[in-house]
This record gives structure tokens, C-alpha cells and sequence, in this order.
């Protein structure tokens, strides 16, 4: 029986990607951004304490256009 490896697992469900970012996000103490169809072009903001937010989002790019910061405006509470 052929052993399937941990990263195989992970990638036969791509359903779950956003879960372990949003887990990852709140370990090191973030708010967790996540865009869904429903919101238009805004993002829903959530924070390790479970409130959400609808927020417009501005990424600032270091000299070498790699993502240093995230701006954001909140637009309305969501819970």
C-alpha cells in the first residue's frame, strides 16, 4: 500500500488552504484577510478575538515589489 505523504493530502483538498492560513495568521497574533464572492471587491477582515469586518485593503510594496504592509479602511462590522 503506497503511503501518501502529508503535502498530497493537503493538496487532494484545496477546500482547506484557507484554513490553515487563517490558523497561521492567528498564531502569530494577525488579523486573517480573506476575499469571497459575495463582498464585491472588498475583504473580510477577521481578528484572533472572532470580530469581522468588511474592510478596502491597500498593499505597500517594498523597493522590490514584495508585500511589506497591508492598509486597511473598515467599511462596516459584520458580527
Amino acid at each position: 500500500m503506497k503511503k501518501t505523504s502529508t503535502v498530497e493530502r493537503l493538496l487532494k483538498n484545496m477546500g482547506n488552504m484557507h484554513e490553515l492560513g487563517r490558523q497561521r495568521a492567528f498564531e502569530l497574533g494577525n488579523p486573517f484577510y480573506a476575499q469571497f464572492e459575495e463582498y464585491g471587491k472588498y475583504w473580510c477582515k477577521e481578528l484572533p478575538t472572532g470580530e469581522k469586518y468588511l474592510v478596502e485593503i491597500e498593499i505597500i510594496n517594498d523597493a522590490n515589489g514584495i508585500p511589506k504592509e497591508i492598509k486597511d479602511t473598515v467599511i462596516k462590522k459584520l458580527n
